[in-house]
């Protein structure tokens, strides 16, 4: 006599089974349909906050009468500098940090770049030597406004920096106020930035360090890359 048992047992197993790896199959197809659409609303929620703060980046423009206690020009090219260095000239500002200066460079490199006075720099002018990022910047910046009592600033960047260096110096001011003075490399509102491949580079570059530095900002997280040295006003030549 033929056993079908053990037949029956497969057959009803395979019918277990089948069910079994469908349920399967349609779990790991809606987890990859849900992970499709959340990178799908993320990368949309990205392209509308760069569009955001390309368009806020594009609408900033200088003060028409500036005035605060004191400037700070972060240095990143000459066109800051020269454009800081007129700012104190006009007396929008008392006195002058220039912060992230080169340890190689001197005071009279700067003063003759900028054509100004050896008085101007002498009385005026303070060097920032320590600051190698942006963060740096706004740590040089705290130690010398509490070094000199300051409670409005000046503050001179690229446009496209100008956002992020403003949430540095905040967070490391907490009190102080600080009034954007950007210097526009590129005019964002009336050119067609989208097809310059350069431009399009530098803005999605400082979209995402600021985007960074805000998520840092929004866990309290702080990095403390600091900064020793401010010279006071250079020697005489």
């Amino acid at each position: 006599m033929v056993d079908n048992t053990t037949d029956r047992n497969d057959v009803e197993g395979d019918g277990l089974r089948r069910p079994m790896a469908r349920r399967h199959v349609g779990r790991v197809r809606r987890l990859v349909r849900a992970v499709f659409y959340l990178l799908l609303f993320l990368a949309g929620l990205g392209l509308i906050s760069f569009l955001y703060f390309a368009d806020q980046v594009a609408s900033l423009q200088p003060p028409a009468d500036p005035k605060a206690d004191a400037i700070v020009v972060l240095t990143g090219g000459f066109q800051r500098i020269d454009q800081a260095v007129d700012l104190l000239k006009s007396g929008a500002g008392g006195r002058l940090l220039i912060s992230g200066v080169h340890p190689s460079t001197t005071s009279s490199q700067i003063r003759r770049n900028t054509q100004s006075p050896v008085d101007l720099f002498r009385c005026c002018v303070d060097l920032g030597r320590d600051a190698i990022d942006t963060i740096g910047n706004a740590n040089e910046t705290a130690g010398w406004i509490r070094n000199n009592g300051y409670r409005t600033i000046l503050v001179v960047t690229n446009n496209y920096h100008m956002p992020r260096s403003l949430l540095e110096l905040r967070r490391a001011n907490p009190g102080i106020t600080f009034v954007a003075y950007p210097v526009v490399n590129s005019d964002l509102k009336s050119t067609n930035w989208l097809s310059n491949p350069m431009v399009l580079k530098s803005i999605l570059l400082e979209f995402a360090k600021f985007s960074v530095a805000t998520v840092r900002d929004a866990l309290g997280a702080h990095s403390a890359t600091g900064l020793r040295t401010v010279d006071g006003p250079p020697a005489k030549d």
